[in-house]
């Protein structure tokens, strides 16, 4: 592969992993507020939190992965959970970096879309991945909203 052609790929792969970090990070503090709920709502942010936020997090690491094999890239990255740490900082708190990394990275992957990178490498199964981690990513911040309306004030 020409070096050009190799180095986007490899740019394209590290935009990727970006987004997959503040995915991470959405998840280390979504696992952070659901220790200091209690079970109820705790079942209610896993439900319409942590299990569309960890859907969007396996999908855009397959992504990124499958991206990688298709071109003999190093998908040399770890991705891990990374707690916001600070219990004190309460579930209000912990929701709202998980909804502040979530909007990162979808900005990061509308704004990968709208480069036209994945198009430009011709790879569908990068395109279809991308949209599907962005679908699922959508409804996050209402749903969140909606969570949070409920402890009141």
């Amino acid at each position: 592969m020409p070096y050009a052609a190799r180095e986007a790929r490899e740019e394209l792969l590290g935009t990727i992993g970006d987004a997959i970090d503040e995915l991470g990070r959405a998840l280390g503090a979504l696992g952070d507020a659901y220790e200091q709920l209690d079970e109820r709502t705790a079942d209610a942010l896993e439900e319409e939190l942590f299990r569309p936020a960890q859907a969007a997090y396996g999908r855009a690491k397959r992504t990124y992965t499958g991206f990688a094999g298709r071109h003999g890239l190093a998908a040399g990255r770890a991705f891990e959970p990374v707690s916001p740490g600070a219990a004190s900082r309460g579930v209000r708190a912990f929701v709202d970096i998980a909804v502040e990394a979530v909007e990162e990275a979808d900005t990061i992957l509308a704004d990968l879309q709208d480069s036209m990178r994945p198009v430009e490498v011709g790879d569908a199964e990068l395109r279809a991945g991308l949209a599907e981690v962005r679908e699922l990513l959508g409804a996050l911040p209402e749903r969140a909203h909606r969570l949070i309306s409920r402890f009141g004030r």
